[in-house]
C-alpha cells in the first residue's frame, strides 16, 4: 500500500514538471510569434521609407542631411538584432522620420502631393501597427518572464535553460519627455 502511494506521488510530480515544461515552451513560442509580428511591421515600415525619400527628394533639395540621416537610421534598424538593439535603432529611425515631417512643413507643394500624402498615410498606419505589435510582444514577454521567475516553474526553467526574453522598448528621448505647454 505504501509503495503505491510513493509511486502515485512520483507520477504526480513528474506530470507537474511535464506540465510546467510544456507551459514554458508554449509561452516561449508565443514570444517568438509576437516578435515575428513586429518584424513584419518593421519590414513594411523599412520598405516604405525609400519611396518616401524619393518622393520628398525632388522638393527638398536643401535638406540632404535629413534624407541621409533617415537612410542611415533605416540601415541600422534593418541590421539590428534582438529586441533591445531593435528598439534602440527603431527609436533613432522614428526620430529621423519625425525630423523629416517637420521639414516637410516648409514645403506646401510637397504637402499637397498625392504620392506623398498616400505614403504619409501608409507610414502612419504602419506606425500604429508597430505600436500594437509591440504591445502584444511585450505582453507575451511579460507572461513568459513571469513563468520563468515564479515558483515552482522557475525550477523547471532553470533545469532546461529557459532564459528571460527582452522587452521591445523604443528609446527616443522625445517619447520620454513631457510636452511643454506655453501660453
Amino acid at each position: 500500500m505504501g509503495l503505491w502511494i510513493v509511486i502515485g506521488v512520483i507520477v504526480l510530480v513528474v506530470l507537474a514538471y511535464i506540465g510546467m515544461y510544456n507551459s514554458l515552451v508554449s509561452l516561449r513560442n508565443q514570444v517568438k510569434n509576437a516578435w515575428s509580428q513586429i518584424d513584419v511591421q518593421l519590414k513594411r515600415r523599412h520598405d516604405l521609407i525609400p519611396n518616401l525619400i524619393e518622393t520628398v527628394k525632388g522638393y527638398v533639395k536643401h535638406e540632404r542631411d535629413t534624407l541621409e540621416n533617415i537612410t542611415k537610421a533605416r540601415t541600422n534598424a534593418m541590421q539590428a538584432s534582438g529586441a533591445a538593439a531593435a528598439g534602440k535603432a527603431e527609436g533613432e529611425l522614428s526620430g529621423a522620420i519625425s525630423k523629416l515631417m517637420l521639414v516637410v512643413e516648409n514645403y506646401p507643394e510637397l504637402k499637397a502631393n498625392q504620392n506623398f500624402l498616400a505614403l504619409q498615410e501608409e507610414l502612419s498606419s504602419t506606425e500604429n501597427k508597430v505600436g500594437f505589435s509591440r504591445q502584444f510582444y511585450n505582453d507575451a514577454v511579460l507572461r513568459f518572464n513571469t513563468k520563468v521567475e515564479t515558483f515552482p516553474s522557475n525550477i523547471v526553467a532553470n533545469m532546461f535553460g529557459f532564459k528571460q526574453a527582452e522587452f521591445f522598448e523604443i528609446q527616443v528621448a522625445t517619447e520620454r519627455e513631457a510636452p511643454k505647454v506655453q501660453f
